[in-house]
């Protein structure tokens, strides 16, 4: 086989982790880009879809297109169910100020974390796709699904962008951004719009979790590689931006695709990291972020 094959094979595996981590991080930048809160449990809500998306795959009966269908709405409900309460109970009472709200996501991870240890167990498990067939390619044979996770996380972005930008909901999130104070003179119920919002970018990351599972496999643990892409995407493509989010996502994801095919995933993981470090020093707002002041 020649280089081109495998720099197509490399591409197309990075289109798929650059979909999902596409998802995962609009999630993490929206909570960030609306309420300011830096919030150190998105992976665990991430976590939670996957685990979630195992159980009702597993005790429900049926051919897996229906189980993976009824994960795919009942699973991000859920997690987004949990992040309400969370920010009801826990944010909204430390009004949302940076450094208690780090503290208070720092425990909430631990807590989803150790809740799914206890109710789901140290194991690995697969979950089964919905789909098995393979498209053919004159060199080989990539799986449908995976080319189905690109075409999902696509429409789900796309919707996400209309959401913000055409609809009342996201104005009112919008104005929220902007000045949280008159927003709230003009009749905006804040405490509601970022119960809102923070659930919509947990169940944001849960979509992208049930999404990968097929491909991977679901774990108490594995909430970790997406929180730390999360923000590194995040930190790229500017705090806040959607636009900056999603370009960052393709090239971390493309590039990590590529450098993991012909080198090794260490490897792009240090090269992502460095150019986080180079970022901060030389464009502290990101790529496509709005200086302050």
């Amino acid at each position: 086989m020649d280089f081109g094959p495998f720099l197509l094979l490399a591409v197309m595996e990075g289109l798929v982790a650059a979909a999902v981590l596409a998802l995962t991080a609009v999630g993490l930048s929206l909570v960030f880009g609306v309420m300011r809160v830096v919030n150190v449990a998105h992976g665990e809500f991430f976590m939670l879809g996957a685990v979630s998306a195992w159980f009702v795959t597993h005790w429900l009966p049926g051919p897996p297109v229906v189980g993976f269908a009824l994960a795919l709405i009942l699973c991000p409900a859920l997690v987004a169910a949990v992040a309400a309460a969370a920010d009801l109970a826990v944010l909204k009472r430390l009004n949302y100020q940076p450094q208690a709200t780090i503290v208070a996501t720092i425990g909430l991870l631990y807590i989803l974390q150790q809740a799914a240890l206890s109710l789901y167990g140290p194991e690995a498990r697969p979950v089964a796709a919905p789909f098995t067939f393979n498209i053919q390619f004159p060199w080989f044979g990539y799986s449908g699904y995976k080319l189905a996770v690109v075409v999902a996380a696509a429409v789900i972005l796309t919707g996400v962008w209309l959401v913000m930008t055409r609809s009342r909901a996201g104005l009112v999130m919008r104005a929220t951004q902007i000045d949280r104070d008159t927003a709230q003179a003009f009749g905006i119920n804040v405490d509601r719009v970022y119960a809102g919002v923070f659930a919509f970018g947990a169940a944001l990351a849960a979509v992208a979790a049930v999404l990968i599972v097929p491909i991977q496999q679901a774990h108490y643990l594995m909430g970790g590689d997406p929180l730390l892409m999360s923000f590194i995407v995040v930190i790229i493509g500017g705090l806040g931006s959607l636009r900056g989010t999603v370009v960052a996502a393709l090239l971390i994801g493309l590039s990590d695709g590529v450098i993991s095919m012909f080198f090794s995933p260490t490897l792009a993981k240090i090269l992502a990291t460095l150019l986080v470090a180079l970022v901060l020093v030389f464009r502290p707002q990101g790529l496509f972020g709005r200086r302050a002041g």
